[in-house]
């Protein structure tokens, strides 16, 4: 069985202290039972089930609904302070206690159930009841404190071992970051100096291209003024030939104006003399 004490003020008494304690076997929806004391007397009494089905079909509402306004109305405690109301009346003689419980709306309230409570004929022993059940729950409490410490110890321990392990991981993550780092420099300038002497040698092939460039053009031009040239002599030749045949007059004409010529002297007669005359003397010198 499962129960449950807690500490209560009634509105119609806001001074006075009840303690209620509810207890139940499998569910609160299957019946449960109700104590409640004020130090001094003890009032006991039962909900059965059809009970709770009633009120809950007189409300017009689910009854799994109803259960769950029923645990945080009688089991939260002082975690629902403040949405439920409790009222306590009692007769002259304290033989009788009428106990309702209801829900605080914002327009007003409605009543969750009520039921007559029976006073007990030894309230000491429901007293006692209460305080026994107070120092067990108070001792679960201490027991679950100090293994809940000792749990917090050993994570707290835990804690400080991954703490320290991972410091040594960020100790040796810089580490790792530094070398990477000084060997990231190494290949920088490796490529830097690979890059600068790619453009040393892009630019020397650049330069070697300009000049050949230039000493074709300059082989070209050359060419085509030898080739200007080669053709202003042959047609000056030309020219020159031209020329020398026009002033030199034809064969014919030489011979017609030679022979027309008044001042031609016949010289063949007189190259005849000489020969004869030369000849004679020869053959008289011979002779003598």
């Amino acid at each position: 069985m499962e129960k449950t004490l807690n500490r209560i003020h009634p509105v119609s008494h806001p001074e006075a202290t009840y303690f209620l304690q509810v207890s139940w076997e499998k569910d609160l929806g299957t019946g449960f039972g109700i104590i409640l004391s004020d130090g001094q007397c003890a009032w006991t009494g039962t909900v059965p089930e059809a009970e709770i089905s009633r009120e809950a079909a007189d409300m017009e509402m689910n009854r799994e609904k109803y259960v769950e306004e029923l645990k945080k109305a009688l089991i939260a405690g002082e975690e629902s302070a403040g949405k439920y109301n409790f009222a306590v009346s009692r007769d002259d003689e304290n033989m009788e206690c009428h106990f309702s419980y209801e829900r605080n709306l914002k327009d007003g309230s409605f009543r969750l159930g009520s039921l007559k409570l029976q006073k007990v004929s030894s309230p000491v022993e429901v007293v006692k009841e209460l305080i026994g059940y107070c120092l067990d729950c108070l001792g679960r409490l201490q027991a679950k404190n100090e293994h809940l410490q000792k749990e917090n110890e050993r994570l707290f321990s835990n804690w400080s071992d991954v703490e320290k392990r991972l410091e040594k991981c960020v100790e040796a993550k810089e580490e790792l970051e530094a070398d990477l780092y000084n060997r990231f420099i190494l290949v920088l300038n490796e490529k830097k100096a690979k890059i600068r002497n790619l453009q040393k040698l892009l630019n020397e092939a650049r330069e070697s291209a300009a000049d050949a460039k230039c000493t074709r053009d300059s082989i070209a031009t050359t060419q085509t003024a030898t080739g200007r040239e080669n053709d202003y002599d042959g047609s000056t030749d030309e020219e020159s030939e031209n020329l020398t045949q026009a002033s030199l007059p034809s064969a014919p004409e030489r011979k017609d104006s030679f022979l027309s010529s008044p001042d031609v002297i016949d010289t063949a007669p007189r190259r005849k003399r000489r020969q004869r005359t030369a000849k004679p003397a020869g053959t008289g010198a011979k002779m003598a």
